[in-house]
């Protein structure tokens, strides 16, 4: 549960009403994009207010009007999902950042510089997001932002975005933990078991990401997988 003093307000308001809970500004930004989150961690305290700061509570009948219910956690729930949260410009500035990191991660991964084949560095791709002047919403998903991003980056940076598909040939030794990494991390499109426990498959990855998912294979497997890039 997030402390009072680190709380902020989410209201929603409807049929001439307004409902308000104080919630923690990161699991707000967590509980939008869709991802699980404990509910009773996210309040401060466990009530719905028409006035959070005046103390002033919601009535069980208006409650029961507007939501349906008065089961506290439901209705939190779509209040922050439908309604507005007060951030701090500190706390906003903080979110920006940590969606700005995720865009870029997505760029470098999925994308490659035409000239040279290769994925632009995370610090490249950021500078030129700032250099363009891309506007960037704190609420919004990654790949929802991705489109309006990558347009207005063009110009100043180099992408194309294909796709790679990989045979893969993992030894008896490693194909337990291999192959659930390997569905993790890509697109699975054949897999076969060979007779000596061996595991080959066809996956498809963005060809931004392949030195990493090469990496990767290489650690779990001690470098003893086998790969070609069809």
């Amino acid at each position: 549960m997030v402390k009072l003093e680190d709380a902020v307000i989410a209201r929603f308001s409807s049929q001439g009403m307004d409902f308000e809970v104080l919630v923690d500004p990161e699991l707000v930004m967590a509980l939008k994009e869709g991802r699980e989150v404990d509910l009773r961690s996210l309040l401060a305290v466990e009530k719905i207010f028409k006035d959070a700061r005046k103390g002033e509570t919601a009535s069980g009948e208006s409650l029961l009007k507007v939501f349906g219910t008065e089961d506290t956690l439901k209705i939190a729930e779509t209040i922050v999902k439908r309604g507005k949260v007060q951030l701090t410009i500190e706390q906003r500035r903080k979110m920006r950042e940590e969606r700005l990191k995720q865009i870029v991660a997505l760029i470098s991964r999925r994308a490659i510089n035409p000239q040279t084949g290769l994925p632009h560095p995370p610090a490249r791709v950021e500078e030129a997001i700032k250099n363009a002047k891309v506007g960037i919403d704190e609420f919004k998903k990654p790949e929802e932002q991705l489109p309006t991003v990558v347009k207005a980056i063009q110009p100043i940076l180099p992408l194309k975005f294909e796709m790679r598909r990989i045979a893969i040939k993992v030894p008896a030794a490693y194909t337990g933990k291999v192959s659930h990494v390997v569905r993790n991390m890509a697109e699975l499109k054949k897999e076969e078991w060979l007779d000596d426990g061996s595991w080959i498959a066809l996956v498809e990855i963005p060809a931004g990401f392949q030195p990493e998912f090469f990496e990767k294979l290489n650690d779990l497997t001690k470098g003893e997988a086998q790969t070609k890039v069809l």
